[in-house]
């Protein structure tokens, strides 16, 4: 998440659902909350690691009908991924 969701309905509805949200409130909000400061920071890599994805045409526009075969290519994608 990010500070567009950092509405007290969504914030809320995350803590239902039984997630820690980890968004920085707005610098006008008059009752700011804790966040955890270095998870918010990992959030860039898991964007980066979508963006590194999209690049493989298979995934971004779903080729694959079955499930299995596109788990089992996105599977792949990230193995070449990590061998770079």
């Amino acid at each position: 998440m990010d500070k567009a969701y950092e509405g007290d309905e969504t914030r809320q509805l995350a803590l239902g659902l039984g997630f820690i949200p980890v968004v920085p409130p707005k610098s006008n909000r008059l009752e700011p909350w804790e966040y955890d400061r270095e998870m918010y920071k990992r959030r860039n890599e898991v964007e980066r690691l979508f963006r590194r994805l999209k690049g493989f045409r298979r995934i971004f526009s779903r080729f694959e009908k079955l499930d299995a075969m596109f788990l089992a290519f996105i599977n792949f994608a990230l193995i070449v991924d990590g061998l770079r």
